[in-house]
């Protein structure tokens, strides 16, 4: 009976100390963070795949062109330091630390192999959702001046 009230307040204890695990929320923590994560999930195999899945959906004749645009022009740099910059900003190094964790296990290596395929299956129907709303907004727009002239 002793050993186990002992493993029930070993467990009580581990419990309330969880806080005490925690990453302190500072700068330096949340960017130390944010690199394991682009270093789990570079930005650059992320554009390349989706460029790929993506150039699949386009005319032939158009593919290399697209994909060479996504490739070669695009400003990786600057594209990774908007992702680390936003990120910083937007998450704990709690979260972060999370992330990084998550995707730097297999299983999540593996569900990004897919992510292209992914993108390149709902852009195309996303992209048209959205140009068929801001038409919808614009004619919605014009009829209500017509209505209700200045």
């Amino acid at each position: 009976m002793r050993s186990f009230a002992r493993l029930v307040f070993l467990g009580l204890f581990m419990t309330a100390s969880l806080p005490a695990f925690a990453l302190e929320d500072t700068p330096e923590n949340r960017e130390r963070e944010a690199a394991r994560y682009l270093k789990a999930t570079p930005p650059e195999d992320m554009m390349a795949d989706i460029s790929n899945k993506l150039a699949t959906t386009m005319p032939e004749d158009q593919r290399e062109g697209f994909i060479k645009m996504m490739t070669k022009h695009l400003d990786m740099v600057r594209v990774t330091a908007a992702i680390r910059d936003g990120m910083v900003k937007s998450f704990t190094a709690d979260e972060l630390a999370a992330l990084a964790d998550f995707y730097s296990s297999p299983i999540a290596k593996s569900a990004m192999t897919k992510m292209g395929n992914y993108m390149a299956e709902v852009m195309p129907v996303v992209m048209r959702e959205i140009q068929t709303a801001a038409a919808k907004a614009q004619q919605e727009q014009a009829e209500q001046l017509q209505a209700h002239p200045k």
